[in-house]
């Protein structure tokens, strides 16, 4: 696709694929001579179809090229370089379990796991290059969401009162859909998060199922002390502490940021939701 500032490939735009194995580093792709910007290093990636999310083409990209397997992968985070009439993804996805990749066609030179202090020595393409000092941070990151499920049900008079369990079920159904599509970030430009979702209920919403990317978690007693002890063993439990809990309840509130945990009110998340499941 040509345009007044460039030529880039895609009509639908294009997406590559960061992979990061903890142990490992980064896969980076030797690109073939005759490709654009051939003899370099890059990502995994290319041409989305019509329609195509950005992961999905991302993954699927991946295992064309590189036998990546997706089942293999936990994506959690997007990076859109935009032009306006063009745009390329980045899809940053951990590794849960190891993988060789293996050349799948003649875009490639090698693939090779590179250490990600080494990363900046290579001879990187020069949109990898550019995006590296800001895609290099979110490694390692594992943004959390923990929803006080009470609190945001009760901020709008929908009736929720009259059954309580089924304005949970409601309310992860909506959640789920809000992890696929993914969470804008608010000081980074162009970057989108799909977070783990833990959902907190209590009383009569008790015994709500799991769905596919929010975890359900009963209260034996008061939400907000559940909420406070999950917050608590979240943060505990990772190195870089990216914990957000939802409610506009001051006094959990304040609680939460004692522990080093960030809050964002019911609004704020109804918004973000309503933008993806209203569409």
């Amino acid at each position: 696709m040509e345009g007044e500032r460039g030529r880039f490939w895609g009509r639908y735009g294009a997406a590559g694929l960061l992979a990061w194995d903890p142990s490992r580093g980064v896969l980076l792709q030797h690109r073939a001579e005759w490709s654009d910007q051939g003899g370099t290093w890059g990502l995994p990636g290319g041409a989305l179809h019509a329609g195509e999310g950005a992961i999905d083409g991302a993954l699927r990209e991946a295992h064309e090229e590189a036998a990546v397997p997706a089942g293999q992968l936990k994506p959690w985070v997007m990076s859109t370089f935009s032009v306006g009439y063009w745009s390329y993804t980045t899809v940053v996805a951990e590794v849960l379990a190891p993988f060789e990749p293996q050349m799948n066609d003649s875009e490639s030179i090698a693939l090779e796991w590179v250490p990600v202090e080494s990363v900046s020595s290579a001879p990187l393409h020069p949109g990898f290059e550019a995006s590296w000092p800001s895609l290099r941070p979110l490694l390692g990151r594992q943004p959390q969401l923990v929803v006080d499920a009470a609190n945001v049900v009760g901020s709008r008079p929908d009736g929720w009162w009259r059954d309580r369990f089924g304005a949970a079920e409601r309310l992860r159904d909506r959640l789920d859909a809000l992890a696929v599509a993914g969470v804008a970030a608010e000081a980074a430009s162009g970057l989108l998060w799909s977070p783990d979702i833990l959902m907190v209920v209590e009383g009569r919403a008790r015994g709500v199922s799991n769905s596919a990317h929010v975890r359900v978690v009963d209260a034996p007693g008061e939400g907000d002390n559940e909420i406070v002890d999950q917050v608590a063993a979240l943060i505990a439990g990772q190195a870089k502490q990216d914990v957000t809990v939802i409610t506009s309840d001051r006094e959990l509130a304040a609680r939460v940021e004692d522990l080093g945990g960030r809050v964002h009110g019911a609004a704020w998340l109804t918004e973000r939701i309503d933008a993806v499941t209203d569409r």
